[in-house]
């Protein structure tokens, strides 16, 4: 299908008031200048998916805000957008672990002054920790994972909602697991971060419904090639695992204005994993 067509078809999808199915999302086709306009914050984005995510974002013509905790990483991802003549992005540097509610407010202040909207964020940062049984589980780490993983994504979104609020069609998309769905033995904190996420999601989304026109949404990537999964499956073949290049269709769908019926959803981007 042409650019043109593929448009034609995602504006009469959204004029029937379409809710896209999860097959829909993880193979959909991006309109060129799908998120033009749009200003979308990724967190996590110097490296593995979120990296990829933000430069996505940029090829499609949105305004991409890099959060992560290394600005090396972060320039390399801006410099990279540039180079390819996106929209000119920004370095947001937080470390997500000792960030306080009030430098988030602070961030928040910052992206309307500078930018005057926001209308996505890209939940992606997170630190796998230990695979141990619960009852040997590092009591430190374990909060530590479940802080980074879901308490300061808690506080940013909540810290964010003023400006995502205004926006025409705000998406929020939380990063889950195979584990968050499906709890397994010795994932410990990690998992039941990704629950707390995928409920967190939920709620959001009955809160807001009726009131905004915000939409909440979650992503499984399944078994992707980045560096945390070659941490949890240390003898595992890399190369049979999907490149995060792979996966990017259901990212910039969830971030496009045809997904905006699309409200409460996990999205397994591949169900098999």
């Amino acid at each position: 299908m042409s650019d043109n067509a593929n448009q034609a078809a995602s504006q009469s999808a959204k004029s029937a008031g379409q809710v896209l199915s999860h097959d829909d999302i993880r193979n959909y086709a991006p309109p060129e200048g799908c998120l033009e306009g749009k200003t979308i914050l990724v967190t996590g984005a110097g490296a593995g998916i979120g990296r990829v995510a933000a430069l996505t974002y940029a090829r499609y013509g949105a305004t991409v805000l890099l959060l992560g905790r290394t600005s090396s990483k972060l320039e390399e991802v801006y410099d990279e957008i540039e180079g390819s003549g996106g929209q000119q992005p920004a370095i947001l540097p937080m470390d997500l672990e000792h960030a306080t509610y009030g430098e988030m407010q602070q961030l928040e202040n910052l992206i309307n002054k500078e930018f005057g909207q926001l209308d996505g964020v890209l939940h992606n940062a997170g630190i796998l920790g230990d695979l141990t049984p619960l009852a040997m589980y590092d009591v430190t780490t374990f909060a530590k994972v479940m802080h980074i993983n879901a308490t300061a994504t808690f506080m940013l979104t909540q810290a964010l909602l003023p400006l995502l609020k205004d926006a025409a069609h705000g998406s929020i998309v939380f990063t889950s697991s195979s584990v968050g769905t499906h709890p397994r033995a010795f994932w410990g904190a990690y998992a039941l971060s990704k629950q707390a996420v995928e409920g967190m999601s939920d709620i959001f989304t009955q809160e807001t419904q009726n009131t905004t026109n915000l939409r909440f949404n979650c992503i499984n990537p399944g078994g992707t090639r980045t560096n945390m999964r070659a941490h949890a499956y240390p003898g595992e073949n890399p190369m049979t695992l999907k490149t995060p290049e792979e996966i990017m269709a259901g990212y910039v769908c969830l971030m496009s204005d045809d997904s905006i019926n699309v409200r409460g959803q996990v999205v397994a981007l591949q169900p098999k994993d």
